[in-house]
């Protein structure tokens, strides 16, 4: 892989927590990174040339792979540089699950409070009426036949585990320890976006002063050393880039009885189930790798995380 392909690339904008969980562990690492902008709401025609429909921000770029969901983007930074580990060996285990549990309950209970009526007219307050209306219809539609809690329950439900957050940093800096690791990089990103996203809505944090020293001391990672791309210079990259070769060993684990070189689909299993199609190249004990052609981006290879997704085939 040429030296330009080893740099990552950040596909996200400014506002996407998620994405800000990414550009701390960056941050955290030390790393220089591209940085492209992507647009908060479809339409995304260069998104989409590089992941063939999956359309979540923040996704990672390097050369011609193309890295899907943040716990696997942050398994794939933590191969390019190994330290400082985001997975602590004595709890590395119980970090991802935390991770987990962070990127998924803890962000939709804060982002039901973070989007009630008050911080929804903070975060569009200099907006025009019709940019309001089209980003609750794109979530609306990324939403599907989600159950999604209303501000009254998401802001008590919101508070206890902010409670709960606030217990495991007694007598520590960290959720784990002494240093942070991939469940402080989750467990922070729905806060930021309460806190400096929607300032308006952040008195809920007061009552957890320790959740507020520890927020500071994650801020203070920073986020690396970036260079603005285009999209443009971006999906060249993957077009004049190689995907990067698939391990010999452990490439393939058949939990579905579908052969590689199937054509087939992945898509998340709730929120933003637009599905991806591809030839399988690898299914892995941790991953999925797909192959797809398109005009623009040439050959890429579009990676997802097995957990939190679906494999189908398709039927021609």
């Amino acid at each position: 892989m040429s030296e330009s392909a080893l740099t990552p690339v950040l596909h996200h904008y400014k506002i996407s927590p998620f994405s800000e969980k990414v550009r701390l562990v960056l941050g955290y690492k030390a790393l220089a990174w591209r940085s492209v902008s992507v647009p908060n709401i479809l339409p995304k025609p260069d998104v989409l040339a590089l992941t063939g429909g999956y359309r979540k921000t923040p996704f990672l770029q390097m050369g011609a792979d193309i890295y899907c969901d943040t716990a696997l983007i942050c398994e794939v930074l933590e191969h390019l540089q190994p330290q400082p580990s985001l997975y602590p060996q004595a709890s590395k285990g119980v970090a991802r699950v935390l991770a987990q549990w962070a990127d998924s309950t803890l962000f939709w209970a804060a982002m039901g409070y973070n989007l009630s009526a008050k911080g929804a007219a903070a975060l569009f307050a200099n907006a025009p009426p019709e940019a309001a209306q089209a980003f609750s219809a794109d979530r609306s539609a990324m939403s599907g036949g989600m159950t999604r809690l209303r501000p009254g329950d998401a802001s008590g439900i919101y508070r206890s585990y902010l409670r709960r957050l606030s217990h495991m940093l007694d007598g520590q800096p960290f959720l784990l320890g002494d240093a942070p690791c991939v469940a402080d990089f989750a467990a922070y990103h729905p806060l930021w976006f309460t806190r400096h996203v929607v300032p308006v809505m952040a008195g809920i944090l007061d009552a957890t002063p320790a959740v507020m020293a520890w927020m500071d001391r994650m801020s203070a990672l920073g986020h690396g050393t970036s260079e603005k791309w285009s999209a443009e210079q971006a999906i060249g990259l993957a077009h004049s880039s190689q995907a990067a070769a698939l391990p010999v060993s452990d490439v393939f684990q058949d939990d579905h009885g579908i052969a590689l070189g199937s054509l087939v689909s992945v898509a998340a299993e709730t929120f933003g189930q637009e599905p991806t199609q591809g030839v399988l190249m690898a299914a892995t004990r941790t991953r999925y790798t797909l192959r797809r052609q398109d005009p623009r981006a040439g050959t890429v290879h579009v990676h997802f995380p097995r957990i939190g997704y679906v494999l189908r085939a398709v039927i021609a």
